[in-house]
């Protein structure tokens, strides 16, 4: 029988640096931040943080914070 993957969907906050990179954190996740030169670069590495994080996480029992989606109106 094939293992079961669960896969979440994390909101990553992506910031230009002053040197041109990309400063990336995911706000659900306390502390998870990565870094790249490029965009596509960031991306990849907050994949492999978030990767880290959830694995840690489960290690020591720490929870996965709930996530909830706001929705506000802007004029």
């Amino acid at each position: 029988m094939a293992k079961r993957e669960l896969v979440q969907t994390f909101e990553a906050v992506f910031e230009t640096d002053e040197d041109g990179g990309f400063h990336v954190h995911v706000p659900a996740l306390k502390g998870c931040h990565s870094w790249g030169a490029t965009r596509a670069e960031a991306r990849a590495h907050i994949k492999e943080a978030i990767e880290l994080w959830l694995e840690s996480a489960k290690e020591l029992g720490i929870p996965i914070p709930d996530r909830e989606s706001v929705q506000v109106a802007t004029e």
